[in-house]
């Protein structure tokens, strides 16, 4: 029987404010809190809350045989808490349903598994942990920024006790094999490695409403007939999305919830069925190993990371943001951790990209730069102030560790002391009862 797993991803950055070179070190607010709400709230309103809605109730129709997957950044559960919480509320109704796998994620959508290793592994964990308080569930399947993998990535995940990873099924990485198989990877044997395949979800993604594209108009039955077609031996067809496709890229007035919702009946009807990345993973052995010397993703055309790093300035914008990735690690300062979180975000750069700068409030790659790296000086002085670069990393952390370690003494004596107290008043009163 032929298997679809179909996954969802959803993140928003923060909106930046204007933040002027004389601003620096006199404003460490760095957000337009009225363009964020705004954004999201058309998000939630237009996309993500009908989506979770449609899925819910394909989820009923379908008598729990629909499974899928979502995606959801830290950074966005965040948002959802602040600005909505009824969406926490619809992510936990289909986490009840037990046919939706939350997939782990890097809590501010960075590319820190490229750039710094302890924070890749906070940023997954953080985000394991978040969505395990909210809504109940865990995952050992991962789902990077971007889609974002390597050999390299795959050895810190198999640490981490990850059993597989979603990526691109891109042609350069594939060549003549097809992405709908189970891989492993060629630098971590024992994690498996599943493709998106690249063409069927573009075609739901970009072009379900262009009536230029071969396949217009596409209906849910014509959809399930061309996955049904594929060679009987692939396996999985792994067919993942912004969520956005649903209600913003591709309008509500084009249909497109209407195909989702159908698509299930046209499917099983057609012999197939549905299943997360967790159970594709438990039920399928790797037929091959796939090498990925260099970062893939989902993004542009060369599938790669240049849409972020490709040019002067983004690169400019890494360097000095990742400079400080140890000491902010070491910090206790919450709100600037926070903002650390916030700032990494691929956004910001994508914003810098002088061919494609995807959906900005700025009039040029190079304005992005220049507004990004204003606040990026603000906030380096921050880092500083706490942690001067005078003082080594490993002499800072040795300080950093006898003062815990004080903490920790402090807090032992404490409870010694409470016990003290404890048992001296109840000789007490054993002595005034005599």
């Amino acid at each position: 029987m032929k298997n679809i797993c179909f996954c969802f991803q959803m993140h928003a950055p923060y909106t930046l404010k204007r933040y002027r070179f004389f601003e620096i070190g006199q404003d460490h607010y760095y957000y337009d809190d009225m363009q964020t709400e705004d954004h999201v709230a058309s998000l939630i309103n237009t996309s993500y809350m009908p989506l979770c809605k449609t899925l819910t109730e394909m989820i009923r129709l379908s008598k729990g045989r629909f499974h899928c997957a979502l995606s959801v950044s830290g950074i966005m559960l965040e948002m959802f808490e602040q600005y909505n919480p009824e969406m926490i509320d619809i992510l936990k109704e289909l986490a009840a349903t037990g046919c939706v796998e939350f997939v782990v994620t890097p809590y501010a959508y960075s590319l820190a598994s490229v750039y710094s290793d302890t924070e890749a592994v906070e940023q997954l964990q953080s985000q394991q942990a978040q969505v395990k308080q909210l809504l109940g569930v865990e995952s050992t399947t991962a789902f990077l920024t971007e889609l974002l993998y390597s050999d390299e990535i795959a050895i810190q995940l198999h640490k981490l006790g990850f059993k597989a990873v979603m990526t691109e099924g891109a042609k350069h990485i594939l060549s003549w094999k097809s992405p709908n198989y189970v891989y492993s990877s060629s630098a971590a044997p024992k994690l498996k490695v599943l493709l998106r395949n690249t063409n069927l979800s573009d075609e739901l993604a970009f072009h379900f409403s262009d009536p230029a594209w071969h396949n217009f108009p596409m209906d849910a039955e014509r959809f399930a007939t061309t996955l049904a077609t594929l060679p009987e031996q692939e396996q999985v067809t792994n067919i993942w999305v912004g969520a956005e496709t649903f209600g913003v890229r591709q309008s509500a007035m084009t249909g497109i919830f209407d195909f989702l919702k159908a698509f299930p009946y046209y499917a099983m009807e057609q012999g197939m069925g549905f299943m997360t990345p967790s159970e594709i993973t438990k039920k399928f052995a790797a037929t091959d190993a796939i090498v990925v010397p260099y970062p893939l993703t989902w993004a542009g055309e060369a599938k790669d990371l240049s849409i972020y790093n490709g040019n002067d300035l983004q690169q400019e914008a890494l360097q000095k943001l990742y400079a400080v990735a140890e000491r902010v690690h070491l910090c206790q300062d919450k709100r600037l951790k926070h903002d650390w979180l916030i700032l990494q975000d691929v956004n910001y750069l994508h914003f810098m990209n002088h061919i494609d700068q995807g959906d900005t409030q700025f009039e040029s790659a190079y304005d992005a730069f220049i507004n990004y790296m204003n606040i990026l000086s603000d906030f380096l002085q921050r880092v500083e102030e706490q942690y001067p670069t005078t003082i080594e990393n490993e002499e800072l952390n040795e300080l950093l560790k006898t003062i815990q370690n004080q903490e920790k003494e402090i807090e032992k004596l404490e409870k010694q002391l409470k016990e003290i107290k404890k048992t001296t008043k109840k000789t007490c009163a054993k002595k005034e009862v005599k």
